[in-house]
């Protein structure tokens, strides 16, 4: 019985070592499966991401920011570039993606009542009216000077209503690979669960500037608009950094994009720069300070960018769409601020495995402990997935409490 009993141990720890090797494969390849993050396991990370560069501004209040090269798509520096927050008008950037090549510019549309029977109360307006009619051109130039949630309705209505097109938005979304991204509405007013990133609105531009009717709509400083009759008004762009309005100056390159705000989201702020034949994405979300904050911030990162950003290394990159080629990647798991940076860290900061490694009976603790670090990390996301999508974001990078 003892011999027998000694042969069933030996056996056991061979079969236990022989079965090393391939559990080890296998946590290895959950480990990369799970790491596999959109734009880049970096860009999970939560606080300021940058390598191969200094100078980056002071004074950053904002909850989450990045930049990004247009062309390239590399990213130079970020902070929580996943993080999901009230994304405000700069939604409408995807309701162009999504609407804006569906129309002729020159094709003509009388508005009736329906039409703007379910604009949200309070919404920032360009003055379309009932009867009139209007150009598609004039509609857009609505959308993006006056960030008009009428003339997004309008035009939500032409192509076929409001929930048709929230669904084609929340389709493009995932075709351009912005997965922190869930659409409500679609002039990005405040809805519950109406959610954006900082690494989703800079895809939303990226893939907008391709078009040269979005990028001449949102470079546009002033145009006239319909007011009845053969009178006109004139709508001027409230992007203050396009206008120099507010006591800004305008930026020098400045070719777009797309500024917002609401009670709930704050402002936000896509801007994009050319300079010396380079062009430069920059997205500012919820800066602690006023409204012209967001566009100070805007030029300061784009500044540097220019600057000592030139010898940045990226931390990331804007995928391409998965119509167009683009690989297909994963959502960041507990990307919401600073939680991303614990999730991170457990993976990076683990035991060793040659510590646990000692003898016979260590190989059989070796093949437990990473069978559990595999559940736990399995676990772990799911966990903070699940947190993402039940909770409400209120806390400051900082852990400060907004209301």
């Amino acid at each position: 019985m003892r011999e027998c009993s000694r042969i069933s141990r030996r056996a056991l720890l061979g079969l236990t070592a022989a079965a090393l090797p391939v559990s080890l494969s296998t946590a290895a390849e959950a480990t990369a499966a799970e790491s596999t993050v959109v734009g880049g396991e970096q860009l999970a990370h939560a606080g300021v991401q940058v390598r191969g560069a200094s100078g980056l501004p002071a004074k950053l209040t904002a909850r989450s920011w990045l930049i990004a090269d247009h062309d390239s798509g590399e990213v130079l520096a970020s902070f929580n570039a996943h993080r999901r927050l009230a994304p405000a008008s700069t939604l409408k950037m995807l309701f162009a993606d999504t609407v804006l090549k569906k129309f002729d510019r020159a094709q003509r549309y009388t508005v009736k009542d329906a039409d703007l029977a379910d604009i949200p109360a309070g919404s920032s307006l360009v003055g379309i009216k009932p009867g009139l009619t209007y150009t598609v051109e004039q509609l857009w130039q609505g959308v993006f000077l006056r960030s008009g949630n009428d003339a997004v309705h309008v035009l939500s209505h032409m192509n076929g209503g409001i929930a048709r097109t929230v669904a084609e938005m929340q389709a493009k979304a995932e075709d351009l690979q912005a997965l922190d991204t869930h659409v409500v509405s679609p002039d990005g007013f405040d809805h519950p669960g109406q959610i954006s990133s900082a690494y989703d609105l800079t895809l939303f531009a990226r893939h907008g500037l391709k078009d040269t009717d979005f990028r001449g709509y949102c470079g546009t400083r002033t145009a006239n608009f319909p007011a009845g009759g053969k009178k006109t008004f004139q709508i001027q762009n409230t992007d203050r950094l396009l206008t120099g309005a507010w006591g800004l100056k305008t930026y020098d390159g400045l070719i777009g994009v797309k500024n917002g705000y609401t009670s709930n989201a704050g402002n936000t702020f896509t801007g994009a720069a050319t300079r010396g034949g380079r062009t430069l994405l920059v997205t500012v979300m919820h800066p602690a300070e006023g409204s012209n904050a967001v566009y100070e911030q805007t030029a300061a990162l784009l500044d540097w960018g220019f600057g000592h950003g030139r010898s940045a290394q990226a931390v990331g990159t804007l995928v391409d769409p998965l119509s167009e080629g683009g690989a297909k990647v994963s959502p960041a798991s507990g990307s919401k601020g600073d939680r991303a940076a614990d999730a991170s860290g457990a993976s990076s900061g683990g035991p060793s495995t040659g510590r646990l490694v000692e003898g016979a009976g260590g190989t059989a603790l070796l093949l437990a402990a990473a069978g559990t670090w595999v559940v736990k990390r399995r676990r772990g996301a799911v966990a903070a997935a699940a947190t993402a999508e039940a909770e409400t974001d209120t806390t400051e990078p900082g852990g400060k409490h907004r209301r």
